[in-house]
């Protein structure tokens, strides 16, 4: 009898065996299958290196990003064992790298403290990786052993001598599994850096071969150094505070210092792992951190102008701490170890920030005067902030007769069909008010650029009109204490920023975010938050009309409309024309995209289309036994000599491909090149058009015309000055050059307009940015601007 598909028996339930349940849903072990969970592999295997440095066996780790986003982590510590397991009866470095749940921080033997602690870490990596090798140097041997997506292809095997202990991992990202296998060079800095910080003498070597960026930490000076270096732009109040404390074995280590600026900056971490979402030992420091405080107010001989009695939140204003603590058996909420939650943790941290701040401040009574002072004015500010938020409260409650005067108010009252535009200027407010639906639209005009309010003090934003106003019109209130916010006033659930395409837009959008973002991220939460988009362009030829968004919709529509009046042959005499036309042009236009990339890789548009035109498949293995002459002969008549080398890599014998053009400018590259996605599209995408159109060769009809071109970059250029023919191409930088019939038909007009939705995908990272960007330090925008000035497409200036 055949088995009803509806029936729910034994037979419906599947056991996952070994890797193959990492493999079927990944988010579960590395948070998600995106850039982060990408990063999330570094951070596994660089975790196991770290837990031998804590140990006091590791004292130097490498890591590096090849051509083709493989990476490599090596340390000097003891090498993970190769002896057989009494009970599996297969060799130790095959367990910890196939079987979930296994590895040597169970018991405290191996390892008193470690980041690792369900033993799913380095075989999840194993899982998600396309390849991974694993070499291990231990007891005078090299050993190594290499596995695709997890599988063993062989033994553990002995491949020589070795003078040196440690253990290194290269592995592959897979491809099936990531939606993006591009490392960040910046993100993982970073991180090797924080844990360069907190493992005083450990040294991190960093390179990024696709671009041969590199970074070296080595902090002799630990957390105290970090404090200094997050501080080195601020003006400090204070010296650094340090304490550490061994209890029960659990080691706390914390370093502290007050700066004039206005923003708590605390890091806390648990076994070198960054708790973003804090946990028991955070909470045990901000009690302790206020008991102190207030207790050392209380006992001193202040004047009486200082004798308050302070909040938490006022003794953190101006605040950059870093709380590190290791323990050995931490019990994190989720495999991503964002939360600490073992309670002994608040009381062993609270006893030793205040013990510690409590002599240090008899001990330097000049630099307790001057906290002392700095956190009672945080106290006043607030007090004012409080003031100036009832005011504004107090307005609000007197209903429509308290709005801002700008404000062009909708006549409905349901807020779930009410849209507010924040409009900039006048000019631009002016249109949107003539050109909105007054049923549902109000419109709030903003006079020039809004606070920054990552610089700015709680009382000094209240104080700026337009944020005032920006708040009575959406009426929910402000503030960050419990209950100064209701969501559910609302006025207008949706509320869009509507700014110009310039760079003064960009600006108040980019200012209006940090507003939102740092006042309001419930709003952003609950998906009221909006960006209109205005168009970029007007195209006009006759009686024809259209308003585009943006330069990807101008290409598409000039290669649509020139689509339908030329003609492309190719060598072998094939006809494009229409949808097919359009296609071709779209693989060539992606190949010039990559040739970008290559070029912010340091490898010439020459030597890329050489590399990408070559006949026949070149692939890393090409060279692995020796070097293949006939690729060497047909880059020499491309107009580049080849020169290959082999050196010896920890063990591992690494191949480099150096290409000399004929003015002896050398490209020196790794051979994972061939196995980079860059080339691999790039190399495919060409041959396909090469192999279809028989050559480079094309002639472009239109009417009576016929344009010969030679070279794919030249054809899509060519159709592009076609397209633009007879048309008129009107750009727009103001909302104020539209008429108010073109901005409701183009923007405001809800059958029509898209818009987009802020979202907040990763609020730690968001976080980041905006302190980068937008607060008082210079450093990380000066960086910034350096990292991405090559990528800017349009610089408007």
């Amino acid at each position: 009898m055949a088995q009803n598909k509806d029936q729910y028996t034994a037979d419906s339930i599947t056991v996952l065996e070994g890797l193959a349940a990492v493999r079927k849903r990944p988010a579960m072990y590395i948070g998600s299958t995106d850039t982060r969970g990408l990063h999330h592999l570094v951070y596994e295997v660089v975790d196991n290196s770290i837990d031998e440095a804590m140990g006091g066996y590791c004292s130097k780790i490498k890591v590096k990003l090849h051509m083709d986003n493989s990476v490599t982590v090596s340390d000097d510590g003891r090498g993970i064992p190769v002896d057989m397991h009494p009970k599996e009866k297969k060799p130790a470095l095959e367990i910890v790298m196939t079987l979930l749940h296994a590895g040597g921080k169970f018991d405290n033997d191996a390892y008193k403290v470690s980041g690792g602690l369900h033993g799913v870490g380095v075989s999840c990596v194993n899982a998600l990786s396309e390849h991974l090798e694993a070499t291990v140097r231990r007891d005078g041997k090299m050993y190594r052993q290499s596995y695709v997506r997890g599988v063993p292809t062989g033994q553990v095997e002995c491949i020589g001598d070795a003078v040196t202990t440690g253990t290194t991992i290269r592995f592959r990202p897979d491809e099936q599994i990531f939606e993006t296998n591009q490392y960040d060079f910046n993100t993982l800095k970073k991180r090797f850096q924080e844990l360069a910080y907190l493992n005083k003498g450990l040294e991190i070597e960093f390179l990024d071969e696709r671009t041969n960026e590199k970074a070296s930490f080595k902090a002799e000076g630990g957390i105290v150094e970090f404090i200094k270096d997050l501080n080195k732009s601020q003006t400090a109040v204070s010296e650094v505070v340090y304490a550490y404390t061994e209890v029960d074995n659990v080691v706390t280590e914390l370093a502290l210092q007050y700066n004039t600026a206005y923003k708590e900056n605390t890091h806390t971490f648990a076994n070198n792992i960054r708790t973003v979402e804090g946990g028991t030992h955070l909470a045990g420091f901000k009690t302790a951190l206020t008991r102190a405080i207030n207790t050392y107010i209380q006992n001193s001989d202040l004047p009486k102008k200082l004798k308050q009695k302070l909040s938490g939140e006022d003794v953190r204003e101006g605040l950059t701490a870093v709380l590190s603590v290791k323990l050995c058996d931490p019990q994190f909420e989720g495999q991503t170890k964002t939360k600490l939650g073992n309670s002994e943790m608040m009381g062993i941290v609270a006893t030793m920030v205040y013990d510690k701040l409590s002599s240090y401040f008899q001990e330097n009574p000049k630099d307790a005067k001057s906290i002392v002072e700095k956190v009672v004015d945080a106290a006043r500010a607030r007090d004012a902030a409080r003031k100036a938020r009832e005011l504004v409260r107090r307005k609000g409650a007197l209903s429509d007769h308290s709005l801002p005067g700008k404000l062009a108010d909708c006549q409905s009252k349901d807020p779930s069909e009410c849209e507010l535009f924040i409009v900039e200027g006048d000019s631009a407010g002016g249109s949107a008010k003539q050109g909105r639906n007054p049923k549902h639209q109000a419109i709030l005009p903003l006079r020039g650029k809004i606070l920054n309010v990552e610089k700015t003090r709680f009382d000094k934003m209240l104080g700026n009109k337009e944020i005032r106003a920006l708040i009575t019109a959406m009426g929910i209130g402000i503030g960050q204490e419990e209950g100064e916010k209701d969501f559910n006033k609302l006025r207008y659930h949706k509320v869009v920023i509507m700014t110009d395409a310039d760079v003064d837009g960009s600006h108040i959008r980019t200012l209006l975010l940090t507003f939102f973002f740092r006042q309001y991220e419930e709003l952003i939460q609950r998906g009221h938050l909006y960006i209109a988009q205005p168009p970029l362009y007007r195209i006009a030829k006759g009686k024809f009309e259209k308003f585009i968004k943006d330069d990807i919709e101008l290409y598409t529509l000039l290669i649509q409309r020139v689509a339908k009046d030329i003609i492309i042959k190719s060598s072998n005499d094939k006809e494009y024309t229409g949808e097919r036309l359009a296609t071709l042009l779209e693989d060539i236009r992606f190949i010039k995209n990559k040739v970008f990339d290559a070029i912010n890789m340091g490898i010439s548009d020459k030597l890329f289309a050489a590399l990408i035109s070559y006949e026949g498949q070149i692939t890393p293995a090409d060279f692995a036994e020796s070097d293949p002459e006939e690729f060497i002969s047909k880059m020499l008549k491309s107009g580049f000599k080849v020169f290959i080398e082999r050196e010896d890599d920890d063990g591992e014998e690494r191949v480099y491909v150096t290409f000399e053009n004929e003015n002896g400018n050398r490209t020196r590259l790794a051979v994972e090149f061939f196995n980079s996605k860059l080339f691999r599209h790039s190399f495919e995408k060409n041959r396909n058009i090469v192999e279809e159109c028989a050559g480079n060769d094309f002639v472009i009809e239109r009417g009576e015309t016929t344009i010969p071109v030679t070279g794919i970059f030249n054809l899509l250029d060519a159709v592009l000055e076609e397209a633009y023919k007879g048309i008129n191409l009107q750009r727009y930088k103001g909302l104020g050059e539209m008429n108010p019939e073109q901005l409701w038909e183009t923007t405001m007009d809800p059958d029509k307009r898209s818009m987009l939705q802020v979202t907040i995908e990763d609020a730690v990272g968001a976080n980041e940015i905006f302190m980068d960007l937008m607060g008082d330090n210079v450093e990380p925008r000066r960086e910034f601007i350096e990292r991405n000035a090559l990528a800017v497409q349009e610089l408007d200036i």
